[in-house]
């Protein structure tokens, strides 16, 4: 059996608190050996290094998410610091620009969220370069701004865009500055022929897979909760794109991914 790794998943969130040990079983029956759980929040980012510890096929990425960014203080280097002294952090996010939820907001409200979006997204990427970590990048509704904030970084901070749902033009922008994609569940679900020409055009050697779990579950499985195991589903659907077999897709995924993750192992 292939193995796989989900390059992103939420273990943390309470949908996984019933059966989480079940969770991680599944998981490894479906050959995917590395989960790795990513912070959205400070208490969130200190729950998935605890999973990390817990489980010896989880790793943690810490950050703060831009939907969060207001939510939390002003200054998040110092615990974000802390907690990426950890051996089984292997990356600093999931950090970005989100537009998508402004909607109701005033101007001033809409100003201060940029701002701190803004700037906790700075102190993310100064704290990878300063640690020699990579970050995850989220964006939604604010890809060219996303983009634009990572140039200052370009060749210090290795970076992904993590659920790739974007253009063809567009993932190519992301390959010309220098970073990865990884594409979820997204990519099986019949209305999404933009998300695998996008797939397309992006080498093997540039992309790894991802649940996003709770969310996004791929078909046949859509609308319901999705775990790592779900990764199986996923990755025939981008084998078929790349036109490869599901062995030579694991490989070059893996590969990636520890590449990527200097300290996944």
């Amino acid at each position: 059996m292939a193995e796989f790794y989900d390059t992103h998943a939420h273990l943390d969130f309470h949908d996984f608190q019933p059966d989480l040990d079940q969770v991680v079983e599944r998981a490894l029956a479906a050959g995917i050996t590395r989960i790795l759980c990513v912070g959205t929040t400070l208490e969130s980012s200190r729950r998935v290094v605890a999973l990390a510890e817990r489980f010896a096929c989880v790793y943690a990425v810490v950050g703060v998410h831009p939907n969060h960014a207001h939510e939390e203080p002003e200054a998040i280097l110092a615990p974000l610091r802390d907690l990426a002294a950890h051996p089984k952090v292997v990356a600093l996010g999931e950090t970005g620009v989100d537009r998508y939820r402004w909607g109701g907001l005033s101007p001033v409200e809409i100003e201060e969220r940029q701002r701190r979006q803004a700037s906790a997204f700075d102190q993310q990427l100064a704290l990878a370069a300063e640690l020699g970590l990579p970050c995850v990048i989220h964006q939604r509704d604010a890809f060219a701004a996303a983009l634009s904030h990572l140039e200052p970084y370009r060749g210090r901070v290795p970076f992904v865009f993590h659920c790739f749902t974007g253009t063809v033009e567009e993932a190519r922008a992301v390959l010309e500055a220098g970073g990865l994609l990884s594409f979820t569940g997204i990519t099986t679900f019949k209305n999404a022929q933009n998300v695998r020409d996008a797939l397309g055009v992006v080498p093997l050697g540039k992309l790894m897979l991802e649940t996003d779990c709770p969310f996004l579950a791929p078909l046949p499985y859509r609308g319901k909760r999705c775990e790592p195991a779900f990764v199986r589903d996923l990755a025939p659907v981008v084998a078929e794109v790349k036109g490869c077999s599901l062995e030579a897709l694991s490989t070059a995924t893996c590969s990636t991914a520890r590449a990527f993750f200097p300290r996944l192992h």
